[in-house]
C-alpha cells in the first residue's frame, strides 16, 4: 500500500476524515486522495494557468505586518495546488500562496 503524504507540508502523519477525505495531523490540510485533478485554473484575464508558468501581480497584496507585494511583481515558476489559494510560489525567497484572480500570465 502506498503511503500518503500531505501535498502542502510533505509529512506522512495522515488522519482519515469523513467521506473518504484525509487530513494532515501536522498542518491540518484536508484533501481527497482520489480527487481527480485541480481542474482548470484561470488567471484574471481568463487564460488557463499551468505548473511552471510565469505570472505578474495585478494588485498590491498585503503580507504580515507592513510588508506588501507590489503590483507588477513578476513571479517565476508557479506551482498549482488545490484549495482557495491556487498558486504556490516563492517571491524574494519567501514562500507565498496566491489566488489566481490577482495574477495574469506573462
Amino acid at each position: 500500500m502506498e503511503t500518503l503524504a500531505c501535498p502542502i507540508c510533505s509529512m506522512t502523519d495522515i488522519l482519515a476524515g469523513e467521506g473518504g477525505a484525509v487530513e494532515c495531523a501536522t498542518c491540518g490540510h484536508e484533501w481527497d486522495p482520489d480527487g481527480g485533478g485541480l481542474g482548470e485554473i484561470r488567471d484574471a484575464n481568463g487564460v488557463v494557468l499551468a505548473n511552471g508558468d510565469d505570472v505578474i501581480l495585478i494588485k498590491n497584496l498585503p503580507l504580515k505586518g507592513t510588508e506588501s507585494l507590489k503590483i507588477g511583481t513578476k513571479v517565476r515558476g508557479i506551482r498549482l495546488i488545490s484549495g482557495d489559494h491556487e498558486i504556490d510560489c516563492k517571491i524574494n525567497g519567501r514562500g507565498v500562496l496566491l489566488k489566481a484572480q490577482f495574477v495574469k500570465k506573462v
